[in-house]
């Protein structure tokens, strides 16, 4: 089969596409045929093992895992003889980043855990988009960020894959919502159901006076201070993405702003995959309630390209990789 490999750390430039062999499920397994998949900012952090500690769980010298690419769609070819939850032909959808990645490939071998059936108003393409981020801004706003109904909330980064989800997931529980983007963003962040719009190019959202029961973080460079300065004496801020600066004082000076305040404060990272999640994702893309939003697609053979456009940091949305086309 088709893949995307890299033997070693680097850039977009260190990818490359080759023949490997196609894997077989264990018993506990679905071999999946992969139509789509989407490009996320952890593909990008593992390629290059940035930050350094990385390294830790993906391999010190060399990456452990040599095919990226963690949200998949595509359909059930084969299954183990444990599994219970498909069958051949199903069409699914998943993280499959748990099972040690391998989404940038004509098919993956994952646990059945990682997968949901795929919406079925949804093409490949849209449901590739969903999984990673989807998740995480399920996990952020409902969990971490404890929404209820008539709150003001905050989404920065609005534009991005997390946050374009986080703001739809936002609205449909009855908040009031505000979206932080650039000026090119700012029609589509109403589209998807933005009450207010910043443009943060012309715009301290920090420095309104307006004040905020729930922020999360989705993209971003800001300090602590300023989300502090801009969340309700009560309120929750959610870290799930953005600069360095703004991850690690999220780690070591949220805690203790949780414990010493009443303000609650940290960082959430990426997601944990859960298949409980992904099935009520799958359920509000159904009725219609939330959609992805996709800026590009690339073929395979281009997924440095996808990659490169990512790391430029102006995505609207998902960039997508179709891998086959569903005859």
């Amino acid at each position: 089969m088709k893949a995307i490999t890299y033997t070693q750390y680097g850039s977009p430039d260190v990818l490359h596409l080759e023949e490997v062999a196609k894997p077989a499920p264990r018993e506990n397994e679905v071999l999946v045929k992969v139509y789509a998949v989407s490009v996320n900012a952890a593909d990008l952090h593992l390629l290059r093992a940035d930050p350094f500690l990385i390294r830790l769980s993906s391999g010190l010298m060399k990456p452990k895992n040599q095919i990226l690419g963690s949200d998949i769609a595509g359909r059930v070819e084969a299954v183990g003889s444990n599994v219970k939850q498909f069958k051949q032909g199903d069409e699914v959808f998943g993280d499959i980043s748990a099972c040690g990645w391998g989404g940038f490939a004509e098919y993956a071998c994952v646990s059945e855990n990682a997968l949901a059936l795929k919406p079925a108003n949804l093409t490949f393409e849209e449901a590739a988009a969903v999984p990673m981020a989807a998740v995480t801004a399920l996990q952020g706003i409902r969990y971490a960020g404890q929404i209820r109904p008539g709150q003001k909330v905050l989404i920065n980064g609005a534009s991005g894959g997390v946050g374009t989800f986080a703001l739809q997931l936002a609205k449909l529980s009855g908040a009031e919502v505000t979206a932080v983007c650039s000026t090119r963003n700012l029609d589509m962040a109403r589209s998807i159901g933005a009450d207010h719009v910043i443009d943060y190019t012309k715009e301290d959202f920090t420095r309104t006076g307006q004040k905020y029961d729930l922020i999360l973080a989705a993209n971003g460079d800001r300090s602590i201070s300023d989300y502090r300065r801009a969340l309700n004496p009560r309120g929750i801020y959610v870290q799930t993405g953005g600069s360095m600066t703004q991850m690690s004082q999220a780690m070591l000076q949220g805690p203790w702003i949780s414990m010493t305040g009443s303000q609650k404060m940290g960082n959430m990272g990426v997601a944990k995959p859960n298949q409980n999640d992904l099935v009520i994702l799958k359920e509000l893309l159904e009725a219609g309630k939330i959609k992805p939003v996709i800026d590009r697609t690339y073929p395979l053979s281009e997924v440095a390209e996808a990659i490169r456009y990512l790391e430029e940091g102006h995505a609207r949305g998902k960039v997508v990789i179709t891998v086959a086309q569903n005859n």
